[in-house]
């Protein structure tokens, strides 16, 4: 049997859509958290100088996106054909591409730019993003491709909390559809064990 570590800081963030994954497919992993202040020492041992990695039988991964690619194709999650496929990865850039944009403002070190650039975020990007989701997952049965789960709903729903902490608002209030999506994927069962374990790392930063 495979040994798999995770290595991420010690919050959710970019390294849960790896842990919904894993947890999705009942794969036990080591789930090493480090703490800020340890970053500096350990960052020069990462392949690129960042996290999160996961280590298959010491082999070291990088990329949180190729990572959860990986484990969704071991779960069948990655599409039927190469079309879904497809859909499914534009779904997940989509995700990425607000993330992203929520990030660029979170961890701006200039007030006024950061300030400026949370008005164009609350008016412009979040309304934007969102209700093209909204609408995705009415046309879509409830889900973000072809009416049935894929990896692009657990990275979603993965990723929420980091979203909405950067976010400093609800995404899903006033959008039924995805407060549904969001409920279903965290009642699936291995989902629902993940998420409700003491040991899940908390939110703060």
């Amino acid at each position: 049997m495979s040994v798999y570590k995770l290595t991420y800081f010690n919050f959710p963030a970019l390294a849960e859509p790896i842990r919904f994954l894993l947890a999705y497919l009942e794969i036990d992993f080591e789930d090493f958290r480090f703490e800020r202040e340890q970053w500096p020492s350990i960052k020069p041992t990462m392949p690129f100088g960042k996290v999160p990695i996961l280590e298959i039988d010491g082999k070291i991964l990088n990329q949180s996106i190729a990572i959860c690619r990986y484990l969704s194709k071991k779960s069948g999650l990655a599409g039927g054909d190469d079309w879904e496929s497809l859909m499914i990865d534009i779904a997940v850039d989509n995700v990425n591409d607000l993330r992203q944009a929520l990030s660029l403002h979170a961890f701006d070190p200039n007030e006024k730019s950061k300030a400026e650039k949370y008005v164009t975020l609350i008016n412009e990007t979040i309304p934007l993003y969102m209700n093209k989701f909204e609408n995705t997952v009415s046309e879509n049965d409830g889900y973000f491709v072809n009416g049935k789960l894929s990896w692009a709903d657990i990275y979603f729903v993965a990723c929420l909390d980091f979203l909405n902490f950067m976010a400093k608002v609800d995404l899903l209030e006033s959008r039924p559809k995805l407060q549904a999506h969001k409920r279903k994927i965290l009642e699936i069962p291995q989902i629902k064990s993940w998420v409700g374990q003491a040991k899940r790392p908390a939110f703060s930063m």
